[in-house]
């Protein structure tokens, strides 16, 4: 199918020696045809046929927002767990309502998540999530993008793994037969975190990892007592116990990276670790502020993402764009820290780059996965559209999306939702809060 959108603006990527250096609106074409961009231009080519064209006057397209991190089924504990600290938050609220779940729940909550992505202009997620089958079903259905890993957390018992770590292991894996449902979907194993998987469990998931040409993602440094609960018990960082278990020899995304050292820095910078930031959940949970100004000049590369929404308590990425590109310059106390163009690279090809996706998606370029939101400039946060990449970060709250196109296929339209029926998924959710007692 030929989608054109027709005289528009739209944000394109400008490279200095071949290297990504920022983004610019310029007003021109875009052309879809089948999954990819086919030209970008003035002129239609001659062999473009139009299927379906799309006014762009008024218009301001970007390429989709990547979430770089989430758990889509925590949607179903959104504002139920709520000014608690971490440890009381994970272990006293989330895992107890954890328990009462069956995997068709994880389904609708993953559906509730997507709904909100899409309407605030994400094309793309990074999940990790407890009940294989189900966020896969979910993205496979909606026409979403996302790349997937089953939490992990198990331990060496007697020289081998135990039975927790050997059966979300072996789920990990039946869970990339659900790549057949579409190209869509990728898969990286996922380790929750170092406090729940001791050293030999770690090192046989990097293990594994590495044997299958797989990505890592894992969380670290989130919290103060975790850092300080494992310098007790282990003598290191967090970051160094990933380290020494070998996953960062491997294509590793890490989640969060708060309360990070100088030499934490530097070993995540030498090691090419690509690291996650999620400063709403980071505030709301009282870990502070990771040092993302800091990783940035070591040449880490930073993405954005929102944690799952029962830490948020929402999953717009224009809201985490926002924070990501204030909260630095209060807390360096300069306007210069973490600028626009910074901060939305983030939210797009250093997103893509850190799922394993550069190439693919987090830009508009012809050959590029057709992902793009179409945002509505007739609107007061894009009025006057003076700095439209400022507006992006500063202004704009995911309201603005109007239409969004994954893959080539036009999923959002007119903030219509055409892939699958959002209301059903207001209903079942509100079944299974019913259920399972949220709010007991």
């Amino acid at each position: 199918m030929g989608i054109l959108i027709r005289d528009a603006n739209v944000v394109v990527p400008v490279y200095k020696a071949g290297v990504y250096e920022k983004s610019e609106v310029v007003n021109t074409s875009v052309g879809i045809l089948g999954k990819n961009i086919y030209f970008i231009g003035r002129d239609v080519p001659v062999d473009f046929t139009v299927d379906e064209e799309i006014n762009g006057k008024g218009k301001l397209v970007i390429p989709g927002l990547i979430n770089a991190h989430t758990h889509s089924y925590m949607s179903l504990f959104r504002n139920s767990a709520d000014d608690l600290t971490f440890m009381d938050w994970l272990f006293k609220r989330i895992d107890p309502l954890e328990g009462k779940l069956v995997p068709e729940d994880a389904y609708w909550g993953a559906k509730l998540a997507i709904i909100e992505m899409m309407k605030s202009g994400t094309t793309c997620f990074c999940d990790m999530q407890m009940h294989i089958h189900q966020t896969t079903k979910a993205v496979a259905e909606t026409g979403m993008r996302a790349v997937v890993g089953r939490g992990l957390v198990g331990a060496m018992e007697d020289g081998g793994v135990n039975e927790a770590g050997r059966v979300r292991m072996a789920e990990a894996f039946e869970e990339m037969n659900d790549r057949a449902l579409t190209d869509r979907l990728g898969f990286f194993l996922a380790p929750h975190a170092p406090y729940t998987c001791d050293p030999g469990f770690l090192k046989y998931v990097a293990d594994q990892a590495k044997e299958k040409e797989l990505g890592i993602t894992i969380h670290l440094s989130e919290s103060v007592s975790e850092c300080e609960n494992m310098a007790k018990d282990q003598g290191m960082t967090p970051i160094e116990y990933a380290d020494r278990a070998g996953c960062f020899d491997v294509h590793t995304l890490a989640a969060h990276c708060v309360q990070v050292t100088d030499s934490d820095i530097e070993l995540l910078a030498k090691k090419g670790v690509n690291v996650v930031s999620n400063p709403a959940s980071n505030m709301k949970l009282g870990n502070g502020f990771a040092p993302v100004k800091k990783m940035m000049d070591a040449g880490i590369n930073i993405a954005l993402g929102t944690d799952g929404a029962a830490s948020n308590n929402s999953l717009n990425l224009f809201h985490e764009l926002s924070l990501m590109t204030l909260i630095h310059k209060g807390v360096h106390k300069t306007p210069q820290c973490v600028s626009a163009q910074e901060g939305f690279a983030m939210a797009t090809v250093n997103g893509a780059k850190a799922l394993g996706l550069k190439g693919i998606t987090g830009t508009i370029e012809v050959g590029r996965r057709a992902d793009l939101a179409i945002l509505d400039m007739r609107t007061p946060s894009l009025t006057p559209a003076n700095d439209l990449i400022a507006a992006l970060s500063y202004s704009v709250n995911g309201s603005e999306v109007e239409s969004l196109i994954i893959d080539g296929i036009i999923t959002m339209k007119d903030r219509k939702i055409l892939t699958f029926d959002e209301n059903e998924v207001y209903d079942k959710v509100s079944q299974i809060v019913d259920r399972i007692g949220v709010m007991e």
